[in-house]
Parts: C-alpha cells; structure tokens; sequence
C-alpha cells in the first residue's frame, strides 16, 4: 500500500527525514498491533501515557487556534481539539476501563520522560515560535497516526486491537488527516508563496517536523513491560 497524500508539505517534509519516518510509521510496536503480537500489558503502559500525551497535544491545538491567522484556521485547529477529547480519549479510557484500569487510575499515572520531552517540545515550539512552526511540529502526530492507522487497517490480520487500528485506519481520522494537511498546505502558502522549498524558513520547519518525529519514534518506547 502506498503512503497516503496528506498534502504538498506533509509528502515533502516527511521525504526529508526518510528514516526517522521510517522508524516511527514501522517501529516494531506498530507491527506487534498489526499482526497481534504486542503483549496486552505493553499496550496498556503504551495508552496510559498517550492518555496524559492527549491533554498536552489538545492544549497545543488550542494554541494554534491562538497563533491561527484566519477564522477558517481557527476552525480546523478547534475541530482537532474536538477530536482529540471526544474521539481518541474516549477510546483510551474505553479500553483501559474494559481492562480493570478506571479513570482515576488512568489520571494518576505517572509522566515518562518520553512523554515530558515530546509534548514539552510540541508547547515550546507553539510559545516561541508562530502558526507555521506549530504545525510543522504537530502533523507528525496527526498524520503519521493517519498513516500508521490506514496501512494497518488495510492489511492487519486478526488482532485484538482492531479497535485501535479502526479508530485511526477508518473514514473519520483520515478526513481530519486530508483536512490537517490542506490546512497546513494553505497557512505555507499564505505565508511563504508558492515556491516555499527555496526559502530558509523552509528549511526550520522541515527541521521542526524532523525532531517531532524522532520524539514520536521515541514515544512508541513507552510501550513496554
């Protein structure tokens, strides 16, 4: 299966950095979820964290409606923070419930360093820099997720976290990964014009992406026993 066109500059920034994409979208904890390898208790480990990930990637969404320029940019990014709460917590808190781990169990686990470190870049980069750096270093996430989820749901075989591979393989998540990059696409465009690959600033936000991708490889880490 071909990796899905999420936009001009997702399909650019994710060919700069070939092997940490590489080794996020095929880490050996994304093919232990296709083929139904992955121990249960490293899921669960792996949820906990991405549970308390959520909070800090919601916050940063909120603060691109912040740094947004227009109000149709203010829309997408509200629209992902709806997501993230409503959609891929639920399913976190779901899953964690049906196996003895309830929410006030869930709201006290305890921060990895791997999460401090990627969300904490993700904040940082949304403070110090403007609309563009935000989204350069919040699409690996969101898109990666998308790509990961669509292979997966095309050929995974018989898995016990088929819930999980639906959740970002099926129609809704893959929308809001066409929507995230035609807004990413337009806010470079609005920006930096039409030929942005010649300019410097280019440059910073493949960069961006890169290093969000090298913490997103790191993140999958978390799901061990």
């Amino acid at each position: 299966m071909s990796a899905p066109d999420y936009g001009r500059c997702f399909v650019a920034w994710r060919a700069d950095c070939a092997e940490p994409w590489r080794a996020y979208t095929r880490h050996t904890f994304v093919e232990g979820l296709c083929d139904g390898t992955l121990p249960r208790p490293a899921f669960l480990t792996y949820l906990r964290q991405d549970y308390i990930f959520l909070k800090h990637f919601a916050r940063a969404w909120s603060l691109a409606v912040v740094k947004a320029g227009t109000v149709a940019e203010m829309q997408t990014a509200s629209a992902t923070v709806h997501a993230l709460l409503h959609t891929e917590m639920a399913l976190h808190v779901g899953i964690c419930a049906t196996a003895g781990i309830d929410l006030e169990a869930l709201e006290a686990t305890e921060e990895a360093s791997e999460n401090l470190a990627y969300t904490r870049y993700v904040l940082e980069t949304g403070y110090s820099g403007d609309f563009l750096d935000l989204l350069a270093a919040l699409a690996p996430c969101v898109l990666g997720y998308g790509e990961i989820g669509a292979r997966l749901l095309a050929g995974a075989a018989d898995t016990p976290y088929r819930d999980w591979i639906e959740t970002y393989g099926g129609a809704e998540y893959q929308q809001l990964c066409y929507e995230t990059g035609a807004l990413i696409d337009r806010a470079v465009a609005d920006r930096l014009g039409p030929a942005p690959e010649a300019l410097p600033r280019w440059r910073e936000l493949s960069a961006r992406f890169r290093t969000a991708t090298r913490l997103e490889a790191a993140f999958w880490g978390l799901g061990r026993v």
